[in-house]
């Protein structure tokens, strides 16, 4: 039954889509089949953005889901799309209410003998659910209600995406193909656990455990006599939306300190308790009066394991010391970043994206200076996206929005390098340091010992002529294989070219034009293969502030 959906589901999805493949197509090659890439402008994808979105809404939960994972990874759609695709983040239509109820009532029973109360306008529409109001032995709680016959279409949709992706995967270079290849084993992951109520109760369980008795954080408690695999309920906690910076400000509130809050607790989440909330965009998260941040849905949520949170601690603690060496090195140890990297462009990326989250003013030219180094090459960059490392970067992506929403001048590198000094991890890291420094030097002084021994023995072997070299040529980039056609189409130009001379001196007009016509063709593909190809989806290196800053002021 599945499979037969998927089927239906496959050419429904197709012809959704199918105007957007056409235009990346023509991007690659203006013609189709032959043809340069041509250039897109920011308002053309905008207006293809609006389309992916509207066919998005159209396809449904699942699709409407990709959307808002697609709208926090700038490594993969351009700003323009980003900005499009947020909207995804609170502006899902709910389902009807008569649908809804089916759902509680085959799970719970009549919902006005289970209820005192039941406001039937749904206050949040969520992709695969929504969220009402109601009373249970006198108290306002939240009800959580997944939709109706959700699970049969979510794996029809995962099997369309799966036949879809190598479709896709021919439109983006190899950075981007690995990205989107850990995306999409990341979302059927995530949303099948996103319709497992059960989990998100046990989830939300152990994270408010881990903050009992800190009043800077509200998780609202759950209703076990009402909450199953399909109906969460849990008490109601009010608040503030947290991007809603004008109310704030009225309720008199710090906004430093609350994105300080935020910050620092999802530090602990992901450092301390391995176990944390990975959906902190602002529709998830609201403020109290007395300042305290309010967490809601914990469906996405996650687990780190203690090799990633070490490696997070030394990322951090490098990017606090400002060593870039650091840096790069943690990056490549996480698998994040290939080890054949060019280390000093990356080093220069990551001075300036230090620059840009303590907030400084960084000079355009630099920017320029940057972009121009990486902008033919930006998808081709050995930046990888780990499947274990995917819902961490996510959160820290929508986290530093929200901050920099609270405030503009945040410095995210202050707050994390005073936490982990607090907690510390920076004296725990300096000791590691001292003795891998000093297990280093003792390496050392035995290898220098050895070296005359073995110098000796290297020397009286060159002597006899018994010693054999091998050279092994890595050639990742296909240097010599293109070097290799490039002569022969040359050598075969010279001799058509040779050919036509001769044919034509003799006045032989018409065979003159058979080699003529194949030196045209030779010519072409040699200007061919010294042309860079493009593809349909581009986009620049993304600096936060600057470009939250450029767009506000647009």
């Amino acid at each position: 039954m599945v499979r037969l959906r998927a089927y239906r589901r496959f050419f429904v999805v197709a012809w959704q889509f199918l105007p957007l493949l056409w235009a990346y197509t023509r991007d690659r090659r203006r013609f189709v089949l032959f043809g340069r890439g041509r250039q897109v402008d920011v308002e053309t994808q905008r207006e293809r953005a609006q389309r992916l979105l509207d066919s998005l809404l159209t396809l449904g939960p699942t699709f409407i889901k990709l959307g808002q994972l697609l709208s926090t990874r700038p490594d993969i759609l351009p700003p323009a799309y980003i900005d499009e695709l947020s909207k995804l983040q609170d502006e899902v239509p709910p389902a009807e209410w008569e649908e809804a109820k089916r759902v509680l009532e085959e799970d719970l029973g009549p919902v006005d003998d289970r209820f005192e109360e039941f406001k039937r306008d749904a206050i949040s529409g969520a992709s695969l659910g929504q969220v009402y109001r109601a009373y249970v032995d006198d108290r306002l709680v939240a009800v959580k209600v997944r939709r109706p016959d959700i699970e049969s279409l979510i794996e029809a949709d995962l099997r369309v995406i799966k036949f879809s992706l190598p479709v896709l995967l021919r439109f983006v270079k190899d950075a981007q193909s690995f990205s989107l290849e850990n995306l999409a084993d990341e979302f059927a992951k995530t949303i099948r656990e996103e319709m497992d109520y059960e989990r998100e109760a046990d989830m939300l369980r152990e994270i408010r455990g881990n903050f009992e008795g800190d009043d800077r954080i509200a998780i609202p408690e759950i209703v076990e006599s009402h909450s199953t695999g399909r109906v969460l309920t849990m008490e109601y906690i009010g608040g503030t939306k947290i991007s809603n910076v004008r109310e704030l400000d009225e309720l008199d509130i710090d906004r430093t300190a609350v994105a300080e809050t935020l910050q620092r607790t999802y530090l602990q989440m992901i450092i301390e308790d391995g176990v944390f909330h990975a959906d902190p965009h602002p529709g998830n998260l609201a403020v109290q009066e007395d300042g305290s941040i309010v967490f809601y849905d914990f469906g996405m949520s996650g687990r780190v394991d203690p090799f990633v949170q070490e490696k997070i601690v030394e990322f951090y603690i490098a990017v606090a010391n400002q060593d870039i060496d650091g840096i790069l090195d943690t990056l490549i140890e996480m698998g994040t970043l290939s080890p054949e990297a060019d280390r000093q462009v990356m080093g220069d990326v990551m001075e300036l994206a230090i620059a840009d989250v303590r907030g400084e003013q960084i000079e355009q030219y630099r920017v320029n200076q940057i972009i121009n180094q990486v902008e033919n090459t930006i998808y081709e960059f050995p930046l990888r996206l780990p499947s274990n490392l995917a819902l961490i970067l996510r959160v820290a992506t929508v986290v530093e929005g929200v901050c920099v929403t609270l405030d503009p001048e945040f410095d995210f590198i202050e707050t994390a390098t005073e936490y982990l000094s607090e907690e510390g991890y920076r004296e725990e890291t300096a000791k590691q340091i001292a003795e891998d420094t000093g297990r280093e030097l003792w390496d050392s002084t035995r290898a220098s010992i050895r070296l005359p021994q073995i110098a000796d023995d290297t020397l009286t072997k060159l002597g006899r002529g018994d010693v054999t070299v091998n050279v092994d040529i890595e050639d990742p980039n296909n240097v010599f294989d293109r070097f290799a056609k490039r002569l022969i189409y040359g050598l075969l130009l010279s001799v058509t070219l040779i050919s036509t001379s001769i044919i034509y001196s003799f006045r032989a007009w018409q065979p003159a034009v058979v080699p003529a016509l194949i030196s045209v063709v030779i010519v072409y593909i040699l200007y061919r293969s010294f042309k860079k190809r493009r593809t349909g989806i581009r986009t620049r290196p993304q600096f936060t502030r600057q470009s939250m800053r450029r767009r506000r002021e647009e």
